[in-house]
C-alpha cells in the first residue's frame, strides 16, 4: 500500500507539470493544444541528444533541453497558430492543426532516433531509500521535489508578476485586455514559452525514471488533460489536485488488478467526472474564474 501511494505521488507529480503547462497555454489560446504532448517528448529526446550522444554534463544538458523545448513551443505558435489567429480560424482548425503538428513531430523523432526504446540512465543502479517498508529512489525524490517547486514558482508567477497578471487578463477577457493596452501576442508567446518549458522538464524527469520512445507524448498529454479537467481548467492549484488525484487513483486502482488497466482507470475517472460535472469543463463558465 505504501509503495502504491509513493507511485501515485510520483506519477501525479509528472501529470502536475504537464497539466500546469497545458493550463497556462489553454487559457490564453482557448483550444486543446495536443501538440503539448510532443513538446514533452522533445524535452526527453533533446536531453538524450546532449547527454548521451554528445556526452555533455548532465546539468548543462538538461537546461539546454528545457530551453529548446521552450523554443519549440514558441516556434509551433509562431509558424502554425499565429497565422491561424490572423485569419480568425475556427477552433476546429486549431485542433486539426494541433494533431498535425503532433503527428509530424512524433514521426520526425522516430525517423531520427528510431522506434526503439532509449534511456537516459547511465552507470550502476543505486539502491533506493526504504521508507515505511517501501523503496523510493533518488530520481523519484527528485521528480516530486522539482514538480512541487515548479508548481509553486508557476503559481507565484501567475499571481504576483506583472506578466502573470497580463496572462490572467488575456485569459479572462481578451478584448478588454487589448483595450487597456496589453499586447496579447506577447502574452501568448510567454504562455507558450513557459508551458513548453514545463512540458520539457516533465519529459526529462520521466525519462530518468523510465525510458524514451517516440509515442510517449500521447499518453502524457491525455493524462495532463484529464488532470486539468479534474482540477478545473484554468486553475494552477487545481492542476496540483488533479494530477495527484489521478496518479493516486491509477496506482491504488491496480492494487488488485493488472497494471495494464491504468489507462482504463484514468478514462473511467474522466467519464465519471464529466457525468457529475457536465458544464464548465472547457474553461467557459457563467462567472469568470481565476487562473
Amino acid at each position: 500500500m505504501v509503495k502504491l501511494l509513493f507511485n501515485g505521488v510520483i506519477a501525479g507529480s509528472i501529470y502536475l507539470l504537464i497539466a500546469i503547462g497545458f493550463t497556462i497555454i489553454y487559457r490564453t489560446v482557448r483550444f486543446f493544444y495536443f501538440a503539448h504532448g510532443v513538446v514533452y517528448a522533445a524535452g526527453a529526446y533533446f536531453a538524450y541528444t546532449f547527454f548521451i550522444l554528445f556526452n555533455i554534463n548532465p546539468i548543462i544538458s538538461f537546461f539546454l533541453s528545457i530551453a529548446l523545448a521552450s523554443l519549440l513551443g514558441v516556434a509551433i505558435d509562431r509558424f502554425v497558430y499565429y497565422p491561424l489567429r490572423k485569419r480568425n480560424a475556427p477552433n476546429l482548425v486549431y485542433l486539426i492543426a494541433s494533431f498535425g503538428v503532433f503527428i509530424f513531430l512524433q514521426n520526425l523523432f522516430q525517423l531520427i532516433y528510431g522506434a526503439q526504446i532509449l534511456t537516459l540512465r547511465t552507470g550502476r543502479i543505486k539502491v533506493g531509500h526504504s521508507i515505511l517498508g517501501a523503496v523510493i529512489t533518488d530520481i523519484q525524490i527528485l521528480i516530486i521535489v522539482v514538480s512541487l517547486i515548479l508548481f509553486l514558482l508557476a503559481w507565484l508567477f501567475i499571481q504576483k508578476s506583472k506578466l502573470g497578471k497580463a496572462i490572467r487578463a488575456v485569459s479572462d477577457d481578451p478584448v478588454g485586455a487589448r483595450v487597456v493596452g496589453i499586447n496579447s501576442e506577447k502574452v501568448i508567446l510567454t504562455a507558450f514559452a513557459i508551458g513548453s518549458a514545463l512540458a520539457g522538464v516533465a519529459g526529462i524527469l520521466i525519462s530518468l525514471e523510465t525510458n524514451l520512445e517516440p509515442t510517449m507524448g500521447l499518453n502524457a498529454i491525455l493524462k495532463g488533460i484529464i488532470a486539468s479537467i479534474i482540477g478545473g481548467i484554468g486553475s494552477i492549484p487545481g492542476a496540483l489536485f488533479g494530477g495527484l488525484f489521478l496518479g493516486l487513483a491509477e496506482n491504488l486502482g491496480i492494487w488488485k488488478i493488472q497494471a495494464g488497466w491504468k489507462d482504463a482507470i484514468a478514462f473511467a475517472i474522466l467519464i465519471i467526472f464529466l457525468l457529475l460535472r457536465p458544464s464548465g469543463i472547457m474553461g467557459v463558465k457563467t462567472k469568470k474564474e481565476k487562473i
